[in-house]
């Protein structure tokens, strides 16, 4: 019977994503979804890291298994790296989220407007060891939103490569190419080999 792997989010739209990435991994995938108890850790890292490793390591000491948790994020050159670890929380909800970070750089040229998402990936045993891996997808801020699929600030983070929005492009197009399937991949290599 293999080890249970939590995945330690209770955003459906991140679960379902996340257990469609992690196919095949030697462990029984199951979410927070399940532990309507659960009170999540405040993340009080400095960094991407640290906020995902506290919330694994709450994960796997209230499931009492693995634990699997991504902190990611917006990361915008032109405002001196914010939204950043404040992605969620820049303002109530996504579409506020978007306004505030278009308000930001309405003065800024389209030459100055590059971003990166970042996604920090930890795993914890349930022994309480500790992994992370972290990927990144480096995009432009567009002037409007545009596309309907995926969540936060999908909708204005431009993929030059593909000449699309993240909102533009289909679920399984988006999970070849953004900074959580790049995360994903590193620790699905890192799963394979831990699994027991």
């Amino acid at each position: 019977m293999p080890e249970k792997l939590i995945i330690a989010t209770q955003n459906h739209h991140k679960v379902m994503e996340l257990k469609s990435m992690l196919l095949g991994i030697p462990f029984e995938l199951g979410s927070l979804e399940s532990y309507p108890d659960y009170i999540a850790p405040e993340e009080t890292g400095a960094d991407f890291k640290e906020n995902a490793l506290i919330k694994a390591q709450s994960a796997a000491a209230y499931t009492g298994t693995w634990a699997f948790a991504d902190d990611s994020g917006l990361v915008v050159d032109a405002l001196e790296g914010r939204p950043g670890i404040y992605s969620s929380r820049y303002a109530p909800d996504d579409a506020s989220r978007i306004q505030r970070v278009l308000d930001e750089l309405k003065s800024v040229s389209d030459d100055k407007r590059q971003a990166r998402f970042i996604c920090a990936i930890a795993i914890v045993s349930s022994q309480g060891k500790s992994w992370i891996v972290e990927g990144k997808c480096e995009g432009i801020i567009s002037h409007t939103p545009k596309g309907k699929h995926g969540f936060g600030y999908d909708p204005i983070f431009f993929f030059p490569e593909l000449g699309k929005s993240f909102a533009e492009l289909l679920p399984e197009e988006k999970n070849q190419i953004s900074h959580r399937s790049n995360a994903v991949r590193k620790a699905l290599e890192l799963l394979k080999t831990l699994g027991v």
